[in-house]
């Protein structure tokens, strides 16, 4: 991985839906870090608003696209911030999902997964406890688990090294998180 300084970091949150990502996100945001919302969810919402194909349910191909397309441009995003960055999800969560319904991964797609790289990855676990479905996270438990389970095969295949987030309180899992960049600065 292509070492940065600390005002540079990429941190990806990763993991299957209903894990407390997006509660951390918030989370950390309100501590003060940027983040990077989501692909999925947003492509969602846009693709419903304007009556677009490109839905898991719909065109998977189109919506992988799509997550392509919104992830590249977090990661340009990311480039310009003057800290670190979280981003909700990464490129290779977009391999890890045409492999979870079977479908080929281009090779621009790899290609993407190359070029656009991450510093460090935080895996969340789904959380039987905390999980729900809504309107865009149609998936069962199940699913989630075995989607967990890809992104986790995924980056590791890529080289990333992950690092579990543990169960806990939002703030204790922020305070983990924070007290790994902690770890992180020192060892820079």
């Amino acid at each position: 991985m292509a070492q940065r300084g600390e005002s540079q970091a990429r941190l990806v949150l990763t993991g299957g839906p209903g894990a407390g990502k997006t509660s951390l996100l918030e989370t950390l945001r309100g501590r003060g870090w940027s983040v990077l919302e989501e692909a999925g969810r947003a492509v969602i919402q846009d693709q419903e608003r304007i009556g677009g194909p490109a839905l898991p349910w719909m065109d998977r191909r189109a919506f992988a696209d799509q997550m392509l397309g919104w992830d590249m441009r977090n990661h340009r995003m990311a480039e310009a911030s003057e800290g670190p960055v979280f981003f909700d999800r990464g490129i290779p969560d977009v391999i890890a999902y045409l492999e979870l319904c079977g479908l080929p991964v281009p090779a621009h797609l790899e290609n993407a997964a190359k070029v656009f790289r991450y510093d460090q990855v935080f895996l969340l676990r789904p959380w039987p406890e905390i999980f729900v479905q809504d309107r865009e996270r149609r998936q069962t438990l199940e699913e989630a688990e075995r989607t967990c389970e890809a992104m986790e095969r995924v980056y590791a295949r890529l080289g990333y090294r992950l690092q579990e987030v543990p169960r806990g309180t939002v703030m204790q899992r922020a305070d983990f998180v924070m007290s790994w960049m902690s770890a992180w600065r020192r060892r820079r």
